[in-house]
């Protein structure tokens, strides 16, 4: 038994807004399952689930982001420098706003989506050459080893590196983009505007997997979501996620 990850969930006040700008982001088409959701899948008859492409879900929401600094986010890959720039470029006239995190005198750009969504746009890194636009998904942590040992039970990724300042995961197939959680000061203060969704394999059961990351030190909560089809979730350092129903 094991969960894949399968989306990044960004929540907003127009999904749809929010849902064109990632998707002009990334090269990516839009679709919607239903009213106050756009998603945000590549392009060129994609299927979802895929074994590795993690999509975008945007989600609608009445409250608007505080200017606490989400605790995850997305870092874009660049093939060369031009690249880089161009990049940085069209998100600005795309709506981007620079974003200021604490980060210094650094080689990548830090942005803000139209609602305020930190997001980084490396400079060219061999590491992440054939992730796709999404390099990697970078989570703030307390304790990058807790993370290792939770998130490596709780999901089929694979364990690349584990220190005291980080823990990097990238699917067993070894393509697609990473899961990287960092060592930062300070706890979870808002709750998350983005988080992951995972999904059970074909034949295994949802409820089964939730007991299972229950025993791992994963806890219910309440977001309000009311009677839905996915399990709201928070991992032991409260990072929220949702294992949705087998599809």
């Amino acid at each position: 038994m094991a969960l894949r990850p399968v989306q990044v969930n960004i929540k907003a006040l127009d999904d749809a807004a929010v849902g064109r700008f990632w998707a002009e982001a990334l090269g990516w088409g839009v679709s919607s399952e239903g009213p106050g959701v756009t998603n945000v899948e590549p392009l060129g008859g994609f299927v979802w689930p895929d074994p590795v492409a993690l999509c975008v879900d945007v989600v609608a929401v009445p409250e608007p982001k505080t200017s606490t600094k989400n605790r995850v986010h997305l870092d874009l890959a660049t093939s060369s420098a031009a690249h880089h720039a161009e990049l940085v470029a069209r998100l600005r006239d795309l709506g981007a706003t620079p974003a200021q995190v604490g980060q210094g005198v650094v080689p990548w750009t830090v942005l803000a989506d139209p609602e305020g969504n930190e997001f980084c746009v490396l400079e060219p890194r061999d590491v992440y050459r054939d992730t796709g636009p999404i390099a990697a998904v970078v989570v703030d942590c307390v304790d990058s080893r807790a993370m290792a040992r939770f998130w490596g039970q709780a999901t089929d990724w694979t364990l690349h590196g584990v220190t005291d300042d980080e823990a990097v995961f990238r699917s067993a197939k070894g393509v697609g983009p990473y899961l990287e959680f960092l060592r930062v000061p300070g706890g979870k203060a808002v709750p998350d505007r983005v988080h992951l969704d995972l999904l059970p394999y074909p034949g295994d059961d949802q409820e089964a997997e939730a007991a299972r990351l229950r025993v791992l030190g994963a806890v219910d909560i309440d977001l309000g979501q009311g009677d839905v089809r996915w399990k709201c979730l928070a991992d032991p350092d409260g990072h929220e996620f949702c294992v949705l129903a087998p599809s």
